[in-house]
């Protein structure tokens, strides 16, 4: 057996991974689509309008002043949705940087925001700090939406998705949560729920359990990070998972 043929499974893993991370990718931005361009085409509504009423005033300048506020409200709310749909479809997969954790979760609820609203999601926010993680931001968001959908899915008539980051300085590492009220994961299938192409979901069923490769890749993902991924779940009552980063000052 020669030195490459014992590189090669390794080759085919790295490429099969990456393969399953990108249709991943795809299919958490296409979950994401629809939401985004409603949101898209209430901003330039506002824009539009506004910007009419500032073409009539013409020596209302109060009314003016106004309208060119709201249509440069309305340009920079866009300016940052395409700024975050485009940093969470980057491909950064071997460049990391130290990132301020709370501001990757703003930014994955940012393009969550309207989608769980449609859903009837309550999201409530608890934040220990700003703890920074070195990480590939762009795969963190990745897993933190995928985390987001599952729970969204799990909560088929609303309910409440709660989002906590905190800092353990004991361990060094930073913990995000991830807390639904949905319809919880059955014990057996719980301990499989982190194996490959494993799924709690029939197709077309709305229930937790997500897109069937996300949790997979996502442990894949946060392990390549030198961190854990955990979930606790009762049935009827919702479930949580938690992802552990190791901190950076």
């Amino acid at each position: 057996m020669t030195g490459e043929d014992v590189l090669a499974p390794s080759s085919e893993a790295d490429q099969l991974r990456q393969q399953l991370l990108q249709a991943q990718r795809l299919s958490s931005v296409g979950a994401l689509a629809s939401s985004v361009a409603h949101e898209f085409n209430n901003i330039l509504t506002t824009i539009i309008n506004y910007a009419k009423l500032g073409l009539r005033a013409e020596d209302d300048t109060a009314g003016r002043t106004q309208a060119l506020e709201k249509i440069l409200k309305g340009s920079q709310r866009a300016a940052t949705i395409v700024n975050s749909m485009l940093g969470f479809a980057r491909n950064n997969s071997s460049q990391r940087e130290t990132a301020d954790v709370v501001a990757l979760v703003e930014e994955v609820l940012l393009l969550a925001e309207k989608d769980l609203s449609k859903h009837r999601i309550q999201v409530e926010k608890k934040y220990g700090g700003r703890p920074k993680a070195s990480v590939v931001a762009g795969q963190i968001e990745q897993i933190l939406l995928n985390l987001i959908i599952n729970a969204r899915q799990a909560m088929p008539r609303g309910g409440r998705l709660r989002i906590e980051v905190q800092e353990n300085r004991r361990t060094q590492m930073v913990e995000i949560k991830v807390c639904d009220s949905g319809v919880g994961i059955p014990p057996a299938q719980l301990r499989m729920i982190f194996e490959p192409f494993y799924t709690t979901k029939e197709p077309d069923e709305h229930g937790s359990g997500g897109t069937g490769l996300g949790l997979s890749v996502c442990r894949q993902i946060i392990e390549q990070h030198n961190g854990r991924i955990r979930v606790e779940s009762v049935v009827g009552k919702g479930s949580t998972f938690t992802v552990k980063l190791p901190m950076k000052d």
